[in-house]
């Protein structure tokens, strides 16, 4: 079974440095485990590598998309998959780094993400002709009455994940959170986690927010704004709709930065909720402990060898 090594953590922990420096020590190559790095139109927000980063280590499922394509879990798995087969024919190390949590699990473990029957697609087409009509709250309120559990795990916004389960309710016919997925790995894999305390975390995040808005951040949050008419995925990311009541001139510039900071605390509670419960994690403190690199690379050599 090929071997994968995986770096998840919370946003801001400092993933991308790590997998680079590992890369680069153990002739390994990246996957981007994130879902919003493939859209080549936007790189600040989504806290891309740099191409100075990129320059060292061969990355991959980077700049592939357009913002106004399709780009679902299930191609995320197809391409990701080949690219780490891509990457072990050439005797490198495949290091999957990334912060979506669901992504990262569907590659490593078969989830279950085929092609959607007939009665599959009726019941989807149901309830985006619903979502459509009624908007993302609505269709929420219509999870949280079957499934409260559920919704109370999924975000308002996020229609995406309320239409999955909402399909999975009625084709099934058991609530979505009663429903056990089949574990079944498809590499020997390794997941190295970086996390720290929560207010580091934070900390450092505030700080990754004001590095965004030097960096021009507006400028990419203005272009999705004016091009919201179009559905696309990435109207769902964190770091642009938080600016768009600046746009509508509803709130003030500062207003908007503190509610971006706002989410992106909220995410990185999410992104541990979701690795804590549904992954096996060797936890790492790169703000407390001086020699973690070191520990990880032990670690890390261990499994090679096993």
């Amino acid at each position: 079974m090929q071997k994968v090594l995986v770096i998840i953590g919370p946003t801001a922990v400092g993933k991308t440095a790590l997998a680079i420096d590992l890369a680069r020590k153990l002739n390994g190559e990246i996957v981007s485990g994130d879902s919003m790095q493939v859209y080549k139109e936007v790189s600040i927000g989504t806290a891309k590598a740099t191409a100075e980063e990129q320059a060292q280590v061969k990355h991959y499922l980077v700049d592939t998309r357009s913002v106004f394509e399709e780009f679902s879990v299930k191609n995320f798995v197809d391409e990701a998959t080949a690219a780490i087969d891509e990457i072990t024919k050439k005797n490198k190390l495949p290091i999957v780094a990334g912060g979506t949590g669901f992504y990262v699990n569907a590659l490593l473990n078969k989830l279950q993400l085929g092609e959607k029957t007939p009665e599959e697609t009726r019941i989807t087409k149901k309830w985006e002709d619903y979502l459509a009509e009624n908007g993302p709250q609505k269709l929420w309120d219509e999870l949280n009455k079957k499934d409260p559990e559920a919704a109370s795990k999924i975000p308002v916004n996020n229609a995406r994940r309320t239409l999955r389960a909402l399909t999975v309710i009625d084709r099934i016919g058991k609530k979505f959170s009663e429903q056990q997925e089949k574990i079944e790995p498809r590499y020997n894999y390794l997941i190295i986690g970086l996390n720290s305390d929560r207010n580091k975390i934070y900390e450092r995040i505030n700080k990754r927010v004001d590095l965004m808005m030097d960096e021009g951040i507006l400028d990419e949050a203005k272009f999705i704004y004016d091009s919201q008419d179009r559905e696309y995925q990435v109207l769902q990311a964190i770091a642009y709709k938080e600016f768009f009541p600046y746009f509508e001139g509803e709130q003030t510039l500062e207003d908007c930065v503190n509610q971006l900071k706002t989410s992106s605390r909220r995410y990185a509670k999410r992104q541990l909720t979701y690795f804590r419960n549904k992954l096996p994690v060797v936890w790492f403190d790169p703000l407390k402990d001086k020699n973690y690199e070191k520990e990880i690379l032990e670690r890390i050599e261990r499994w090679l060898k096993s």
